[in-house]
């Protein structure tokens, strides 16, 4: 794909994401390079709390973000980080987490979910709701959260997380989730395996073979085949998407993601989903972490933190 197809002011920061190759570099060099160091105050710092696992599984750590401490009946985010379902941490990425909570005024919960190919996706799904329950229970209380104003979040892999949290906990009859903040969101086992994208797609940052194998190690099991495996939720795949919470969806023109991502809304918008969906044009995968400070990651960024507080009857 020329690259005269992505936005000029978000060229140079490609620079910053090697192309990686997983059949060549071992995943756990992938997982020990360095990651952005929490952000200094003014920014709400991290509180670190390991809480009750569920059904059988470990504990759980996760990260508070609380920019408004000791406010009560107060709305909250369970946010889910991205890394293709096989790296990344809540603790490494928590720069984007104060900032998000700082900028919305709300306080956000990040979940250090088991990662694949070591757990699949029923350990790290366990991890996900466990978190909402308590978030939803007893941790929203101590947080003074109104447990009928929890929304989901998270980036890619998290955003595909957070579609799966929604589905499960309706499906069984958990906690309430008011909202669903899905950024560029990894839905669909099938994009770049059994179905391909438009050519121009997915050339930067997130390739069809980092999803193929980002989806096999989540799945355990070749993904794109015409069945999944016994309890797996891969939300572009789940026939009834009724009584879903409302959704934002954001993506750029140049994700690989971009095709599943707007299928899925209008999915949701079929099943009376109220759903809000954004696109920028010529911006590739990851583009507002690469690119924070450009016009096009600023106005995405404020984009999305107007969702949420829509969504979440938050006042400006």
């Amino acid at each position: 794909m020329p690259i005269e197809m992505v936005d000029p002011e978000l060229r140079d920061a490609l620079a910053q994401f090697p192309d990686i190759d997983f059949t060549q570099i071992p995943l756990d060099l992938v997982r020990s390079q360095p990651m952005m160091p929490p952000l200094e105050a003014p920014f709400p710092q991290p509180v670190e709390r390991t809480i009750p696992g569920i059904d059988g599984n470990p504990d759980v750590k996760v990260f508070i973000v609380d920019p408004t401490p000791g406010a009560t009946n107060r709305p909250a985010v369970l946010h889910i980080h991205g890394g293709g379902y096989v790296f990344g941490s809540a603790e490494g990425m928590i720069a984007g987490v104060q900032a998000a909570a700082m900028a919305a005024g709300i306080v956000f919960v990040s979940v250090e979910y088991r990662l694949a190919p070591e757990t699949t996706f029923a350990g790290s799904v366990a991890d996900n709701y466990a978190a909402l329950v308590w978030l939803a229970g007893e941790g929203g209380k101590e947080l003074g959260v109104d447990p009928a104003r929890i929304a989901v979040a998270g980036e890619s892999a998290g955003g595909g997380h957070s579609a799966m949290l929604a589905i499960t906990a309706r499906d069984r009859g958990g906690p309430a989730i008011a909202f669903q903040l899905l950024t560029y969101p990894m839905i669909d086992d099938r994009t770049g395996s059994s179905r391909a994208v438009a050519a121009h797609l997915g050339e930067f940052v997130w390739k069809a073979d980092h999803n193929k194998f980002g989806w096999s190690a989540l799945l355990g099991a070749e993904p794109g085949g015409d069945s999944l495996p016994q309890g797996a939720v891969v939300p572009a795949r789940v026939e009834d998407l009724t009584g879903l919470p409302p959704a934002w969806i954001g993506c750029g023109g140049l994700d690989l993601f971009i095709e599943e991502n707007l299928a899925y809304a209008s999915r949701l918008i079929a099943a009376g989903v109220p759903t809000e969906v954004h696109v920028v044009p010529g911006a590739y995968h990851g583009f507002d972490g690469f690119a924070a400070a450009s016009g096009a990651g600023q106005r995405f960024s404020a984009a999305r933190t107007a969702a949420l507080k829509r969504g979440l009857g938050v006042a400006d």
